[in-house]
């Protein structure tokens, strides 16, 4: 991962925006970041982090804290930019915070929703292509590419010394919890949460399998209901093999008895079902004596009923054999009753045909009528010639109408041509005047264009000459300032080395030991060592005092710095103001009466700008001009056209009027001679039409009235020769027996029904076995029910004696194979829980078998600890010039506590291991800046190789002696043939001499910028 830019507004404690350029700060591989306590070196990390992950490292993200700036305008919404490659991919991250913004309506603040948008670079087509403005699918996508998560980048990234610190001190607990968080090992937590569940699983359904033996046990017993006693009390616990055998054998007894008790009731049962079955019987036979009984008494009834309803059945069969006679009749009668209809109708029909014709044929026969249709059929074609030559002439006056209404067009647009063409030339001229004028104010515009650049150029030029000019006056205020207080330090650091070099003799004389050899001369004796007097200056203010030296003459060198590059800018930009550019006269820091004034000069771009709009308007015309000249030319050529087109069409129209007035007149003397008296020869032919459907009508209606009459009286005769066939007198009388089909159905229904009642009564007479029952004594069924109820209820009973013995053996039966399954399912589950209770408190680390007490977890850790310390020895080594070393201890902590994360350090001059918490301030912070690289290196190669090209350190530095800090030093700058940049986040003087890249933050009171520096160290 490399970091390219970095854009921060209105953040932490910057109120503007400021850009880092990370590709020139990590150019040289190691720059450092400094300022003064406060001014926001450490809110830089916190801006790369926020971007990433969309919140700041855990320990600065308080609960009800803001990221916006105090100092910023309520207007500047607080956003982070950052531009890195990650994964082979160029990314750019933006992100806004939670924050108020002024309402856009009315007063007050409304709260901003946060924001978060991605964005690729696509090198091929050189464009930024948006990604997603989701903050989950960012976050899990930059999770991704990282390799690690937000406590992961903190830690190893933005490399926190205190916290190293503490970590070289912690207890394997706390050792336990960072190293958690770094490598994740919640999957082994997982293990062991899972090991225990499913212990605690595995014990319940043990538990549940001795439950359910026991409610087996309980359920036998109350099932046997006696048949083998009492259920024996095992002695045993649940689950052991002497509570199955007891229950399996005590089971096996009861069966045993249940089966007896099946087999007596059984024997039961079939003597009380033959008795049943020979009650049944004798009632059976009873019941079929009362039924025969019955059964000729009542024969006997319906037999005298029979007889007496024969006469009224002798009676239907006449009228069935009168209407039987009368539908021999009917054929003729409906034959009859059509024709009379048809009559009707036609009769109807020649009354109205008749009304419609004529006076003279009114009374007319078929044969007069056919003739007269005839007659009129001959006059209709010899109208069909005269029809077309009618149907010519209207043809002949539509044209000619045409004709004029072309005519009188032409002769308008003649006359509109001849009018526009008289002003041609007045309107050619008019447009040329445009065109020209279009032109000339084209010319003007170039020629302004070219004078408006340099005219803005200068009045720019002398904005920012006046601009630079008060910022030179107080770069020269502060630079006399800086060289001031430069001169006072260094007098009062000059006069403090001079007092302590007269009173350097206390200060060695402090230093002697008695019997130790003096520093000076060598003698063991010191008999009179010079005491220090009053004002005694020591080393360390000396030192203070050259450090506020160093301090003020490298201000002075930065306020000189800013002047001169005040006062050059100055001057370019009052060469620029200038007419020709060329340098003012005299001293150039000394205004002079032929620099320009900037209102001036605003005045005249004003009026250039002004003349050049004006002129640009004017020919923005030009080429609407020339096309309005190019189509008004155009509209010259197609009129003097269509003026010749319109003459030849003229021309050609009068002779074709010409030849229609000559057809039209001789079709007139046809038409004349065939209209006959008519409006037209269509209106005549129309009414002849008419005549003649009429006549036909009329001939056809006499034609159909002759017929019926006919048939009518043809039917008459069949009717009456049918009725005395069928033996009626009268047709009226036939008619008169004729029934309808539900009176012949309702009386044939009612002989046949007398005829089967008969013939039923008689057949029932002639059984032997109904008059040989009648003769018996009456049956008496009460008596022999009695008895079949008594048998049925001993069944019963036996029944139910038998059922319920069976019922308690099946029960038995399903019980003990219950209780034989829930027996063998048992061990099983016992052993897979003594199985998966040994692994739980093997990875618990309670088990005997785990000698050290070490949880799977910590034992996971323990490895990548011991990773960690030999990574991080290679460079312990080189910082502490080959005397130490970390070594990674399992040994077994005191007071019973869980071992595995102890970690020691080896001194080579003693050749002793010791507890990291004996190291000094100096030797601690540079073996927990070697553990910080160390698990760097770690946990990149974990998260897959992910190439983490830039480090941030912050802090810790200034507990350094000087050759500690070079090899220090060294070791951080032998990461860069790793290809790695490494940012330096301190404040201690010394590096901002060795690490000539930096980036410094300036504290201000309307808040906090940065300043990119690379080159030389700093004086």
């Amino acid at each position: 991962m490399r970091l390219h830019r970095l854009a921060v507004t209105a953040f932490g404690p910057f109120a503007g925006t400021q850009d880092i350029d990370f590709d020139a700060l990590t150019a040289d591989g190691l720059f450092l970041l400094h300022g003064p306590t406060g001014a926001g070196k450490t809110s830089v990390l916190d801006a790369v982090c926020f971007a990433l992950y969309g919140k700041v490292p855990g320990a600065r993200q308080s609960p009800g804290g803001t990221l916006r700036s105090d100092h910023a305008p309520a207007d500047t919404l607080t956003e982070v930019l950052l531009d890195l490659t990650v994964g082979g991919r160029r990314l750019e991250i933006i992100r806004s915070p939670a924050q108020p913004r002024p309402k856009r309506r009315g007063t007050g603040f409304t709260t901003e929703k946060a924001q978060s948008r991605l964005r690729e670079y696509d090198a091929p087509s050189g464009q930024w292509r948006a990604l997603s403005r989701s903050h989950d699918e960012i976050g899990e996508e930059i999770e991704q590419l990282v390799g690690m998560n937000r406590e992961q980048f903190c830690q190893v990234v933005l490399l926190p010394q205190g916290d190293f610190a503490r970590f070289l001190r912690a207890d394997a607990e706390a050792r336990g919890r960072l190293l958690g968080k770094l490598f994740d090992t919640r999957c082994y937590a997982a293990v062991e949460e899972r090991l225990a569940e499913l212990r605690r699983q595995a014990e319940a359904r043990v538990r549940a399998g001795d439950e359910q033996l026991l409610a087996l046990a309980h359920r036998t017993e109350q099932a046997a209901a006696g048949a083998a006693g009492e259920l024996p009390p095992p002695g045993h616990r649940p689950g052991e093999p002497g509570l199955v055998a007891a229950v399996l054998e005590w089971a096996a007894v009861a069966r045993a008895g249940a089966r007896d008790r099946a087999t007596v009731a059984e024997s039961a049962l079939d003597l009380a079902e033959r008795r049943r079955t020979a009650a049944r019987t004798a009632l059976d036979a009873v019941h079929e004596q009362e039924r025969l009984q019955r059964r000729y008494a009542e024969t006997r009834h319906r037999h005298r009923m029979s007889e007496a309803a024969r006469p009224a059945h002798e009676a239907v069969l006449a009228e069935l054999e009168r209407a039987r006679r009368a539908e021999r009749v009917a054929p003729a009668l409906t034959l009859r009753s059509a024709a009379e209809r048809d009559h009707r109708t036609a009769a109807a029909a020649l009354a109205e045909a008749r009304s419609a014709l004529p006076g003279e044929l009114s009374d007319a026969g078929a044969e007069q009528l056919t003739e007269a249709e005839r007659t009129l059929r001959g006059e209709l074609g010899a109208l069909a010639a005269a029809r077309r030559a009618e149907t010519r002439s209207e043809e002949i006056a539509r044209e000619k109408d045409r004709l004029d209404r072309a005519a009188r067009a032409d002769e308008d647009a003649r006359q509109d041509a001849e009018v526009w063409l008289e002003g041609w030339d007045a309107l050619r001229r008019l447009h040329q005047d445009a065109l020209t004028a279009a032109q000339d104010a084209a010319t003007r515009a170039e020629q302004l264009a070219g004078l408006l650049g340099p005219a803005r150029r200068r009045r720019d030029a002398a904005v920012e000459r006046d601009r630079l000019g008060a910022e030179a006056a107080a770069a020269d205020d502060a630079l006399r300032a800086a060289r001031d207080a430069a001169l006072t330090t260094r007098t009062v650091w000059l006069d403090l080395k001079e007092r302590r070099l007269a009173g350097i003799a206390a200060e060695l004389a402090a230093a002697l030991v008695p019997g130790d050899p003096c520093a000076v001369c060598g003698s063991p004796d010191h008999p009179d060592p010079a005491a220090p007097g009053s004002g005694r200056v020591t080393r360390a203010d000396e030192e203070t005092a050259y450090e506020h030296h160093t301090r003020a003459e490298e201000a002075t060198a930065e306020a000189e710095r800013r002047a001169v590059r005040a006062r050059e800018a100055r001057a370019a930009a009052r060469r620029q103001a200038r007419p020709d550019g060329a340098p003012p006269p005299g001293d150039e820091d000394r205004p002079d009466g032929h620099d320009p004034a900037a209102a001036e000069l605003a005045a005249a771009v004003v009026r250039l700008e002004r003349d050049h709009r004006t002129a640009h308007e004017r020919a923005s015309g030009t080429h609407a001009a020339r096309e309005a000249l190019d189509r008004v030319e155009r509209e010259h050529e197609d009129r003097l056209t269509a003026r010749q087109l319109l003459d030849q069409r003229g021309a050609a129209r009068t002779a074709e009027r010409e030849a229609a007035d000559r057809e039209q007149a001789a079709l007139a003397e046809q038409l004349e001679q065939a209209r006959g008296g008519a409006r037209s020869v269509a209106e005549r032919a129309a009414a002849l039409e008419r005549r003649a459907r009429l006549i036909a009508a009329a001939a056809e209606a006499v034609r159909t009235a002759d017929q019926a009459a006919r048939r009518l009286k043809e039917t008459d005769g069949q009717v009456a020769d049918a009725a005395y066939r069928a033996g009626f007198a009268t047709p009226a009388e036939a008619v008169g027996a004729l029934l309808g089909d539900p009176e012949h159905r309702a009386l044939q229904h009612r002989a046949d029904a007398w005829q089967a009642e008969a013939a039923a009564v008689a057949d029932r007479l002639a059984e032997s076995d109904a008059r040989d029952a009648a003769a018996l004594p009456p049956a008496e069924p009460e008596a022999a029910a009695a008895a079949l109820a008594a048998a049925e209820r001993a069944a019963r009973d036996a029944g139910s004696a038998r059922s319920t013995a069976r019922e308690r053996c099946a029960a038995l039966d399903s019980l003990s194979r219950d209780a034989s399954r829930a027996a063998r399912q048992l061990r099983p589950l016992r052993e897979e829980y003594e199985r998966v209770a040994r692994l739980a408190a093997l990875t618990a680390g309670t088990s005997a078998e785990n000698e050290r007490r070490m949880r799977l977890e910590s034992y996971v850790l323990a490895a990548r600890l011991e990773q960690v310390a030999a990574a991080a020895t290679v460079r312990l080594r080189r910082m502490s010039a080959g005397r130490y070393t970390l070594t990674h201890s399992d040994a077994r902590s005191g007071g019973g506590r869980r071992s595995g994360l102890g970690l020691h350090v080896v001194d080579a001059w003693t050749g002793r291991e010791r507890d990291t918490a004996t190291l000094s301030g100096g030797e601690t912070f540079f073996a927990s800046l070697a553990l910080a690289l160390g698990l760097a290196d770690v946990v990149t190669e974990e998260a897959g190789g992910i190439r983490l090209d830039t480090l941030f350190i912050d802090e810790g530095f200034g507990s350094l002696d000087e050759q500690t800090l070079d090899e220090v030093l060294d070791v951080l700058d032998s990461l860069r043939e790793r290809d790695r940049s490494v940012g330096i986040v301190s404040h201690v003087a010394d590096l901002r001499r060795r690490i000539p890249t930096q980036l410094e933050v300036l504290k201000e009171r309307d808040g906090s910028t940065v300043r990119l520096r690379a080159g030389g160290p700093s004086d």
